[in-house]
């Protein structure tokens, strides 16, 4: 059993990202699903489904390399731990590499990266970060 399934998540995808997997797959929830659809909405993966096993689901990433083989995702990295969340207001959102990359909010409004969050004018918990 795992404390933080979404840093499990995130260790399941750059450890694949790292090795050139073209698929990954991690049990799904929610919240997953919700970090998979910013990462595709930012372009970090290719595509995502979830294919129900008659539990909790299996969320399948496909991802994402550059045309000569590159990786995408270079680091991603898990911000708000279990032992010790960290909430930002809008104002104190971080600029990940000066705006190259993104970071990863749960909000009251889903799931969003870090440009939504400013479009929208809402902050939350920060999960995690990606470039």
């Amino acid at each position: 059993m795992w404390s933080d399934t979404v840093a499990d998540m995130l260790t399941r995808i750059r450890n694949a990202a790292r090795v050139h997997h073209k698929q990954v797959s991690i049990p799904s929830s929610k919240l997953k699903v919700g970090i998979a659809e910013v990462l595709l909405s930012e372009g970090y993966i290719n595509d995502f489904d979830v294919v129900e096993d008659g539990k909790q689901g299996i969320l399948r990433v496909d991802i994402k390399y550059g045309s000569r083989g590159e990786d995408v995702i270079h680091i991603i990295k898990r911000v708000s731990k279990s032992g010790c969340r960290v909430y930002t207001r809008v104002a104190d959102l971080p600029r990940v590499l000066d705006g190259l990359g993104i970071a990863i909010v749960s909000t009251n409004k889903g799931v969003l990266s870090d440009r939504s969050c400013r479009e929208r004018n809402v902050g939350g918990e920060l999960l995690c970060t990606v470039y």
